[in-house]
């Protein structure tokens, strides 16, 4: 018997479906560089694309499918002829930022409802995720990472906050993950990020995953809930949004680290919306930060580091494996 023969045997023995799978995807995963963007491939395929040209408002992962190649999250705005709903144009498939980041010291024109800048919409007076560098692959154990460098500006170009984010690909059960890990710097201003629902790791799913579409499509947490009504501004580890696709049932999850210093709440909606919202308290409306003003500060020449996953993969929440893919996230694997 050889070697992979017996590697394979010893794994069904012991019942590692997960991290055999993984181990066999782990031999054909790569981030590739191309032009503003980066292509994340498995199995040879291109799953996604990390969109960071100049062109962008902020960068963000498009198009998003699984490696039986069921796409997951939505095509517009990109796609203008895409027949789907088309509305929040600023909800571009995944994508990390806040809808009120305050630079303490800097005045700028009022935004309505918004005490500093809105890197969350994309109208009126909107800030940009700028990014700047992008820097080699880097391979660890065959797990391919690529650290990029983001300016976060104002309106009128001022740039209040730095941030270094780092991309790694991996194999996780029957498909894959991308492990967000951003640490944001106050370079230049003490930095508040402000109370609101407008944040902040979102994805936009398609339409036949929504539940609005009543296909079939359902939100699930970790701690067990389902639905809108039960899951909207409620804290949890994890969220998955899964239904009908092209080939059979799929989904996408949003993993949050263990390690942030601020638990997120869910700002997810039925029309498709899904979003990890670590700064969001009391007047953002969220029913467990009722009581909770004690906003996220940054001082000047300090960061904060927050984690985040996408796990892509078939199935819904139990048979994709994401609770078993957020135990390995959660343990670095």
């Amino acid at each position: 018997m050889g070697t992979l023969s017996r590697t394979l045997l010893c794994c069904s023995l012991a019942g590692a479906w997960l991290f055999c799978t993984g181990w066999l995807h782990s031999q054909e995963i790569a981030i590739i560089p191309g032009d503003g963007k980066l292509d994340f491939k498995v199995g040879g395929k291109v799953v996604t694309s990390y969109r960071h040209g100049p062109q962008v408002a902020k960068p963000y992962f498009w198009p998003i499918v699984t490696t039986k190649g069921n796409r997951v999250t939505r095509d517009w705005p990109m796609l203008p002829d895409s027949p789907e709903t088309k509305d929040h144009k600023h909800q571009k498939s995944a994508w990390f930022c806040h809808g009120d980041v305050i630079a303490e010291g800097l005045e700028l024109p009022k935004k309505k409802g918004v005490e500093g800048v809105d890197f969350w919409s994309e109208e009126g007076n909107f800030g940009k995720i700028v990014c700047v560098e992008v820097g080699k692959v880097i391979l660890n154990g065959g797990v391919p990472s690529v650290s990029t460098r983001n300016e976060w500006r104002a309106h009128d170009g001022t740039q209040i906050l730095d941030e270094k984010r780092t991309l790694t690909l991996r194999a996780s059960g029957n498909g894959y993950l991308i492990a967000v890990d951003c640490e944001l710097i106050a370079a230049h201003f003490p930095i508040t990020f402000g109370d609101t629902k407008e944040g902040s790791f979102g994805i936009r799913v398609r339409d036949s995953l929504t539940e609005k579409e009543k296909k079939g499509g359902v939100m699930t947490t970790s701690e067990g809930k389902q639905g809108e009504k039960e899951i909207w501004g409620k804290p949890a580890a994890w969220c998955d949004y899964s239904g009908p696709c092209d080939q059979g049932t799929a989904g996408i999850a949003i993993l949050t680290d263990g390690k942030n210093s601020q638990k997120s709440c869910w700002h997810s909606r039925g029309y498709g919306l899904m979003s990890a919202n670590p700064f969001g308290r009391e007047k953002s409306g969220f029913p467990s930060m009722k009581g909770n003003s004690n906003l996220v500060k940054i001082s000047k020449g300090s960061s904060l580091k927050l984690g985040f996953a996408l796990f892509v993969h078939e199935g819904d929440a139990k048979a994709g494996g994401v609770a078993e893919a957020y135990a390995a996230y959660a343990n670095g694997k």
